[in-house]
C-alpha cells in the first residue's frame, strides 16, 4: 500500500476532527449563543491554506492516473476534481458569511447556518467517498511505478496545524485541538 494514501487517510481523519469542532460551534450558534468564531475562522483559514492546496491536490495527481489507467473505476469515484473546486468555494463561502456576521452585517441566521451545514455536509459526504470508493480503487489499480511518479511531482509541506510548525494565526486552534484530546 502507498504511504501517499496512507498520509491522506490520517489527513482525512484530521478534517474530520475539524468538521467536529466546527459543528459543536454551528451547535451554540443554533441555540443563538456565541460561538467562537476565532476557532470556526481558524479551521476555515486552515482549510484554504492546506487542504485546498496540498492535500486535495495529491488528491488530483492520484485521480489523474487512475483515469489513466481504470477509466471505469475513476468514472466510479466521480469528478474528484470538480469537487475539490467546489470544497474550494464553499470554504470561502463560509469564511464570507462568517466574517459578515463579525462585521454585523445584516445577513440571517438561517443563512449562516444554511452555508455552514452545506460545509460541512459537503465536506464529510467527500471525504467518505474518497474513503470508500476512491483509495480502494486505486490501491487495487496503481501499481509501484505509478506511485513513484506520483511521489515525485509532490511537494507539500509538512502539515502547519498537525504535523508542522503551526503558524501564529493557526496556534490557538491547535492549542483547542490539543486541549480536546486530553
Amino acid at each position: 500500500m502507498s504511504e501517499i494514501l496512507n498520509q491522506l487517510r490520517r489527513e482525512h481523519a484530521d478534517f474530520a476532527q475539524l468538521l467536529r469542532l466546527v459543528d459543536k460551534e454551528l451547535g451554540v450558534f443554533d441555540e443563538a449563543g456565541e460561538p467562537d468564531y476565532d476557532l470556526v475562522l481558524g479551521v476555515l483559514d486552515y482549510c484554504a491554506e492546506y487542504p485546498d492546496r496540498f492535500h486535495h491536490p495529491k488528491e488530483d495527481l492520484i485521480y489523474q492516473k487512475l483515469l489513466l489507467r481504470d477509466p471505469q473505476a475513476a468514472e466510479a469515484v466521480g469528478d474528484l476534481e470538480h469537487e475539490h473546486r467546489e470544497l474550494a468555494k464553499l470554504t470561502a463561502h463560509f469564511r464570507e458569511a462568517v466574517d459578515n456576521v463579525l462585521n454585523e452585517a445584516e445577513i440571517p441566521r438561517e443563512t449562516v447556518d444554511h452555508v455552514a451545514r452545506n460545509f460541512l455536509g459537503f465536506y464529510r459526504s467527500h471525504i467518505e467517498k474518497e474513503d470508500r470508493l476512491f483509495f480502494p480503487a486505486a490501491e487495487r489499480v496503481l501499481a509501484d511505478e505509478d506511485w513513484a511518479e506520483i511521489d515525485s511531482h509532490l511537494h507539500s509541506p509538512e502539515d502547519p496545524l498537525f504535523g508542522g510548525e503551526t503558524p501564529a494565526h493557526l496556534a490557538r486552534l491547535r492549542e483547542s485541538l490539543l486541549h480536546r484530546e486530553s
